[in-house]
């Protein structure tokens, strides 16, 4: 089944509400706040690829983060599969975070 650009949108939002629930456990952030999801691709058929960071390389979560991602995408409406690429180009950095993050952290 193709979804339409409307339903594709709707998905987007809640693909993004779902990954809000995501914290990295070091930070009392989530990690769409945190500037660590660099990319979310909705294909018209449900498939879903995210690109994502840690915020280092050496990240204590580095195996279970993504894992909590892939499973909390896949667990959207109307979501058919998901490919999850993590990546470390461009390097994560504080820059990165939203306000409302940097306010959360008093970092402004």
């Amino acid at each position: 089944m193709k979804y339409t650009d409307d339903q594709v949108a709707e998905i987007g939002e809640n693909i993004i509400t779902a990954l809000k629930t995501v914290y990295d456990p070091e930070i009392p952030v989530d990690i769409y706040e945190l500037g660590l999801i660099y990319d979310v691709q909705i294909s018209d058929e449900g498939a879903v690829k995210v690109i994502m960071t840690l915020t280092t390389p050496n990240c204590p979560v580095a195996e279970s983060l993504p894992a909590e991602v892939r499973e909390k995408v896949a667990e959207v409406e109307n979501v058919a599969e998901v490919d999850l690429e993590l990546t470390f180009e461009p390097s994560w950095n504080k820059d990165m975070m939203s306000e409302e993050a940097r306010f959360e952290l008093g970092m402004f």
